[in-house]
């Protein structure tokens, strides 16, 4: 699947999609995940109806499902050099403001 082509919509959808299908194949009922995850039942409906959450629900909906390892795909680290560090230490950052209008 190419993630990068779908709408954030999208994504929540499928992400609720596959959140739910883990659910079941586990034999839980929303009921059941919502006390183990701490959370409340509409939380873990909204879940899988692809609404948004805080990052916070969902991983602690994860943790239950045991798919919080998952996270080192999503973001894999990202080492940098020495080497680029020194190179970006003496760079100040730059911020992009709004133009007024």
């Amino acid at each position: 699947m190419d993630w990068n082509s779908l709408s954030n919509v999208d994504i929540l959808n499928e992400m609720g999609r596959r959140l739910k299908n883990h659910r079941l194949h586990k034999r839980l009922t929303q009921q059941q995940l919502a006390e183990k995850a701490g959370v409340s039942l509409f939380t873990v409906a909204q879940i899988e109806r692809g609404k948004s959450v805080s990052m916070n629900l969902l991983i602690a909906v994860m943790r239950v499902l045991r798919l919080v390892n998952n996270f080192e795909l999503l973001l894999p680290e990202q080492e940098i050099s020495p080497v680029e560090l020194l190179r970006l230490k003496g760079k100040k950052v730059q911020r992009i403001r709004p133009k007024v209008q």
